[in-house]
C-alpha cells in the first residue's frame, strides 16, 4: 500500500466506525470487569474529553471510562479501545501541529491509571515529562531512571 493511501492520524480519529456501542460484558470479559454492560466509545469522543483538561490539571485513561460510562449509561468504558483512541488523539494532535496549528489535543495531561506517563505518546515519557514539567507538574523517575508518573497527580484531577 502506498504512503499516500495511508489514513493519516486526523482521518483515524474522525472514523467512528459505528461507535459508540454499548455491549452486554460476556463471561469472558465479565472474569475481569463484572457484570453489567461496557461502552465502546467513538474516538472522538475520548478526544473531546482529553480537550476538556486545562493548563495545569491532569486526567487519567480511567477518568476518561468512568466519564464516558456515565454519559452512555454504562457499567464500564472499555479500557482497550479508550487507551488505543486516546493514541490516536495524541498522534492526531502532533499532526496537526506539525502543519503548524495551535489548538490541539493536550495529550499529555492524560496519563494512565496510578499517574503513571504513556509511553506510546508521541516522543515517549520523556516527551510527556518535558511537557508536564512546563505546565508545573513534578515527574517522578523509575527505577531505570527515566521519567515515570507524576507525583502527587490526585491533587491535580479535573473532574470530566
Amino acid at each position: 500500500m502506498g504512503r499516500s493511501l495511508r489514513k493519516s492520524w486526523r482521518d483515524k480519529l474522525a472514523d467512528s466506525k459505528d461507535l459508540p456501542r454499548v455491549v452486554e460484558i460476556n463471561d469472558r470479559m465479565s472474569q475481569r470487569w463484572g457484570v453489567g454492560t461496557c461502552v465502546i466509545p467513538a474516538p472522538l469522543e475520548v478526544d473531546e474529553l482529553m480537550r476538556k483538561v486545562p493548563r495545569g490539571k491532569l486526567t487519567t485513561i480511567n477518568e476518561i471510562r468512568a466519564a464516558l460510562a456515565w454519559r452512555h449509561g454504562a457499567t464500564i468504558g472499555c479500557p482497550i479501545t479508550t487507551g488505543i483512541f486516546a493514541g490516536i488523539a495524541a498522534r492526531a494532535a502532533e499532526e496537526a501541529a506539525a502543519e503548524g496549528k495551535r489548538n490541539i489535543t493536550p495529550y499529555w495531561r492524560t496519563l494512565k491509571s496510578g499517574g503513571d506517563l504513556n509511553p506510546k505518546y508521541p516522543g515517549g515519557a520523556e516527551a510527556q515529562a518535558a511537557r508536564l514539567k512546563d505546565e508545573g507538574h513534578a515527574v517522578e523517575l523509575g527505577r531505570d531512571k527515566r521519567p515515570k508518573r507524576v507525583k502527587g497527580f490526585k491533587k491535580s484531577l479535573v473532574k470530566l
